[in-house]
């Protein structure tokens, strides 16, 4: 039982088991595959016997089946293989957005705390390219291996009713190309093909390291520098990829040899069971040919182990993000937090970090009531914004938090972010419009509404002398718009929410006087009902709090 279990604990067979759903679909992809080779077998040992049989001119309708099967074997070659790729990719692609899904949610379980060791590049590799790369576990790993069991036994025993001794001639070379031909393959590969995946993986996230930061390496000049480790990872990814087709072409050559030999040894044998009577000389050509016909089952499957150890590799990173753990785990009991009129937060000795039990900042403790806001004081790197992630169940923490006398320890994250929203700092913009930017936090919101808040943040002027309005677009990364339009759009979004308690991260980070007293007036006056804490370092916004905590403990109203 435990070998069992290590066995479908492996990468691939891990990966595989997304396929269950479509399982169905690949065998019968499949089995048109094998019925396709199988026509290409049928079609060449039909032809031969066809020719063979003309060359005696027998009257016509000693031929008319022969001929009737040339032309529904050649017919049924390519009706065959369009049905099994159709089916094939169908159920690969089905497959494929299944396991996509799977690594996206749990990308959305650990991210942000869980997903700190990987570069952005790498976990879009991982979560593209290692998932595109899966598709070919199914179309040139599988359904080959399937085709090539099916059409392999059906030819041998073919050959078999005409000179056994051809057959096992044939059978042997099928399974020199199917498993002795692989496996030498695979042992040449194998320490190579390991380093294409993270090979890509570093590829990919230097050039889109270089993408995301190109204005400032070219202020700062070094365009080369970066350039020369894109190279760099592009001369390991090129190395390894070399490898992996020098491989693959002396498999392929093996194979070459194995059927060759196949093709011998049917010669010997069919010429002498025709000497010796035991064989007409009609059917010698259909021995000769078929196992050049049904060869073509098994001369992918050494291109079939290259394709398995690059997906083998891209399952391992798959796996990886799979079985990441849950850095903020929710309980497993949790309880609904139901959300009173009358509202307030609780925090009694809460301390946050990055990394479980490696706590950054705290305790500190606060109160936050409708109608009175608190400020988070301390200054640049004291840990303010570790503070709201673990409010916000964003990041590990312990310590207690209470919502209207109601334990958040016993919720689940989604539910702990519906009772407090954020702002944070360095909010990201989708490339999409203002609105939609906005929208976010309550998708039933109306333009008017959206409108509203944003002229109440300040942005009236820039709405207005924006070409669309509200539909125009922010750019990738929000580059459309400043820093200060930016923090104020993260605003509007938490604002625009139904959470009781707002928590604004440096509100005013980007903004000169005048714009923050108008910020500042806006949340206080929105959050009369509401919950409100503002982390920040500025006195002028500590001003428009009710009390202030710094994150040594103390408190002055």
């Amino acid at each position: 039982m435990t070998a069992n279990r290590g066995w479908r604990s492996r990468p691939v067979f891990r990966v595989m088991a997304t396929a269950r759903p479509v399982r169905g679909r690949l065998l019968l992809a499949g089995l048109l595959g094998a019925l396709a080779i199988g026509s290409s077998v049928g079609l060449l040992a039909t032809s031969a016997f066809l020719i063979s049989k003309a060359s005696q001119q027998p009257p016509i309708l000693y031929l008319s089946v022969a001929i009737v099967l040339v032309r529904a074997f050649g017919i049924g070659r390519g009706v065959f293989r369009y049905a099994e790729r159709l089916t094939g990719h169908d159920a690969a692609f089905r497959s494929l957005t299944d396991l996509r899904l799977a690594v996206f949610d749990r990308l959305t379980v650990v991210a942000p705390a869980g997903t700190s060791a990987y570069r952005s590049g790498d976990l879009l590799n991982r979560l593209v390219a290692d998932v595109d790369a899966v598709v070919d576990l199914y179309l040139r790993v599988a359904l080959p291996y399937i085709v090539a069991i099916v059409v392999g036994i059906g030819s041998v025993l073919l050959v078999t009713i005409f000179v056994p001794a051809a057959a096992l001639a044939l059978a042997a070379a099928l399974l020199v190309g199917a498993l002795i031909v692989p496996a030498l393959t695979l042992r040449r590969l194998d320490r190579s093909q390991r380093k294409v995946a993270p090979a890509m993986a570093r590829l990919t996230a230097e050039t889109v390291t270089l993408a995301d930061g190109s204005a400032e390496v070219i202020a700062l000049g070094q365009q080369q520098r970066f350039l020369d480790r894109i190279a760099a990872a592009d001369q390991e990814l090129t190395q390894a990829a070399a490898v992996a087709a020098r491989s693959s072409g002396v498999g392929s050559a093996l194979g070459v040899l194995a059927q060759g030999g196949a093709i011998v040894a049917a010669i010997v044998f069919g010429t002498q069971a025709v000497t010796s009577g035991a064989l007409d000389g009609v059917n010698l050509a259909l021995v000769i040919l078929v196992p050049l016909a049904a060869y073509e089952a098994v001369q992918v499957l050494p291109a079939a182990i290259v394709t398995l150890l690059r997906v083998r590799e891209s399952a391992r990173r798959i796996t990886a993000v799979l079985d990441a753990p849950n850095p903020v785990p929710d309980p497993v009991n949790p309880v609904s937090i139901d959300a009173p009129g009358a509202v307030d937060l609780q925090v009694t000795a809460l301390s946050a970090g990055w990394k479980l039990d490696d706590w950054v900042v705290g305790p500190v403790s606060l109160d936050v009531r409708p109608g009175r806001p608190v400020a988070l004081v301390g200054p640049s790197g004291s840990g303010k914004s570790t503070v709201a992630a673990g409010l916000t169940r964003l990041c590990p923490s312990q310590g207690k938090v209470f919502f209207s006398d109601q334990d958040l320890s016993r919720a689940t994250g989604d539910d702990v972010r519906r009772i407090i929203g954020l702002a944070e700092q360095n909010p990201h913009l989708f490339d999409s419009t203002v609105a939609e930017n906005v929208r976010l936090a309550r998708r039933s919101a109306t333009d008017e509404e959206i409108h509203e808040i944003l002229v109440e943040l300040g942005l009236g002027p820039w709405l207005a002398a924006l070409p669309d309005g509200l539909q125009t677009p922010v750019g990738r990364f929000g580059r459309a718009v400043s820093g200060g339009q930016r923090q104020r759009l993260a605003l509007a979004r938490v604002l625009l929410s139904e959470t009781p308690i707002v928590v604004a991260d440096e509100p005013t980070e980007y903004l000169d006087a005048s714009s923050a007293d108008v910020v500042m007036r806006a949340l206080t006056r929105r959050c009369r009902h509401r919950g409100l804490l503002i982390i920040t370092h500025r006195a002028a916004d500590v001003a428009w709090c009710e009390s202030s905590v710094s994150l040594g403990g103390q408190i002055s109203v």
